[in-house]
């Protein structure tokens, strides 16, 4: 069976008063990007998967270099499908990025979508220079429920890890096998929940920002510093549309009402 295999490498530079321009782009295989007319002083990316998916034993990579003083937010054109695997190889994602000094990095994509046999291997490293900022947003959902649809055989290994100048700030991963929808039905797991999502705020103003978003959150949710400019937030959902609906007012708090306009749809 023929493996899907996308790579996409951008590096974004200062555009001086004129905000942020693309410097080099790279793209092979199944991967794409668009950028839409930016609104602001960001260059805007939205990223395509022409497989459609990720199934075993495909290969996904995006290395995004931010330069000194430029800002970039990267979405995708829609949510990611996670496919069942024949057999037991895993697609692979392995995504990465680099922020430099007084730059700016929104990582945004849409929500990652688990399917009855899915077999996900997905790794996020960013690494930020003294004096960086990022927006690091990871949604799941396990399964489209209004299908009636859950996740009896699944497996998902899920690596999220910042560093500033090479030393970690933030490392979270997540691995679950088997069934996916009983463990998720546990009340020391998801409590039922179906969707969930892990967002990472860096900035000097992270402090300040962690009382309205606080104000935002479900019961499900919660918000913390772990460091003085670091916060973190995890929430739980029902269904994507739940999920979707908290986010939205949190991005538009941490994004200054900049969220990429594929999240609005």
């Amino acid at each position: 069976m023929q493996r899907a295999v996308g790579k996409l490498a951008l590096r974004v530079a200062s555009d001086g008063r004129y905000g942020a321009r693309l410097a080099d782009l790279r793209e092979q295989g199944s991967f794409r990007s668009i950028f839409p007319r930016p609104s602001g002083n960001s260059l805007d990316a939205v990223l395509l998967n022409t497989a459609g998916g990720v199934t075993g034993g495909d290969q996904f990579s995006i290395h995004a270099d931010v330069e000194a003083g430029a800002s970039l937010s990267l979405t995708t054109q829609a949510a990611e499908r996670i496919y069942a695997a024949i057999g037991e190889e895993a697609g692979l994602v392995r995504n990465r990025a680099t922020v430099a000094p007084e730059a700016c990095l929104h990582w945004l994509p849409q929500e990652t979508i688990l399917f009855e046999g899915c077999n996900l291997d997905r790794r996020l490293d960013v690494d930020l220079a003294e004096g960086a900022g990022a927006l690091i947003l990871e949604p799941l959902v396990f399964g489209r429920g209004a299908s009636g649809e859950s996740i009896r055989n699944g497996a998902l290994r899920d690596r999220v890890q910042i560093t500033r100048v090479g030393s970690p700030i933030y490392l979270d991963g997540i691995q679950m096998s088997g069934d996916l929808t009983e463990q998720l039905d546990r009340s020391v797991i998801g409590g039922g929940a179906r969707a969930m999502a892990s967002l990472i705020y860096v900035g000097t103003d992270a402090e300040a920002r962690l009382d309205p978003l606080r104000g935002l959150l479900p019961d499900t949710g919660g918000a913390s510093m772990t460091r003085s400019d670091v916060l973190v937030m995890r929430l739980l959902a029902i269904d994507s549309y739940a999920l979707r609906q908290t986010l939205l007012p949190i991005l538009k708090l941490l994004t200054d009402d900049s969220i990429p306009k594929n999240w609005r749809l």
